[in-house]
């Protein structure tokens, strides 16, 4: 019989929703940087930092929806439960052989 791993199961809804989160803060920090960059930079430079204050909102949304392929396929079901039943015990069941 093959055991049981509670690792094949998927991340949960919140789990999935943090992560998802955390790639998108982080783009859109990227995204502040560009903003007050273009303040400082001339040349090349701002038209760099100008195309990832405007592109970086799209890439930050298809990046962070992006699931990675660490996800279980498939979740693994237990096997069924058996039950164990003694048993029952009276005069006639009596182990003592008298």
């Amino acid at each position: 019989m093959k055991q049981q791993s509670i690792t094949s199961l998927p991340p949960s809804p919140e789990e999935l929703r943090r992560a998802r989160m955390i790639k998108y803060s982080i783009a859109m920090g990227i995204r502040m940087v560009c903003i007050v960059l273009m303040l400082f930079v001339q040349g090349w430079w701002l038209l760099v930092c100008a195309i990832g204050a405007i592109a970086l909102p799209y890439f930050a949304v298809v990046f962070a929806n992006v699931q990675g392929g660490a996800v279980a396929s498939t979740v693994v079901r237990p096997g069924a439960v058996q039950v164990f039943r003694a048993p029952p015990r009276g005069p006639d069941n009596d182990e003592s052989g008298t």
